[in-house]
């Protein structure tokens, strides 16, 4: 585990992976400025969607349109969290609206919130205190799928095994 926190390695599909062009990413948003100058240049249809991001193991936002994959968005590198993230104008500040860490192709732990949250104060942006939408993601140690757990129900959806309490879901991490 790095001092930022843990990072997640690429899990989802290969293909998805092998697809990353070298030097590829999302945008990367260090500042204040930076985001305002980015937000600036988007359309009122693409404000009105969530957008994929990602924090890279530099702690650093990207930033890519939603149907993005995470892994192209990271370029293929390995993340401190990853998922969706919509903003929003309040007292003519921008301002996180919503943030998930829904990611499959990264899989990351609700604990990855902290790395969001300096990201997201390193650039000065109004952020919830947590995410809006937490997914829990196992890998069932039966069946070797990768699942999403929902209300609290810890079994696996693909072969009906018991799924662990603790995150699991990269073997090697």
């Amino acid at each position: 585990m790095s001092v930022r926190g843990r990072s997640y390695r690429y899990v989802g599909p290969v293909n998805l992976k092998a697809a990353v062009r070298s030097g590829s990413g999302g945008h990367r948003i260090c500042s204040a400025a930076e985001f305002e100058l980015w937000v600036a240049e988007r359309s009122a249809a693409e404000l009105a969607e969530p957008f994929t991001f990602v924090v890279r193991t530099d702690g650093v936002l990207r930033l890519a349109p939603r149907r993005s994959e995470h892994v192209a968005c990271a370029g293929g590198e390995p993340v401190l969290s990853a998922g969706e993230i919509s903003f929003t104008r309040e007292a003519g500040r921008w301002a996180v609206g919503d943030v998930s860490n829904h990611s499959t192709g990264y899989c990351p732990d609700v604990e990855s919130w902290l790395a969001v949250a300096r990201a997201l104060d390193g650039i000065e942006l109004g952020r919830p205190p947590c995410f809006t939408h937490e997914v829990v993601f196992r890998r069932c140690p039966a069946c070797q799928e990768h699942n999403i757990v929902r209300e609290d129900d810890f079994v696996c959806v693909f072969c009906g095994s018991d799924l662990p309490q603790a995150w699991n879901v990269d073997p090697a991490a």
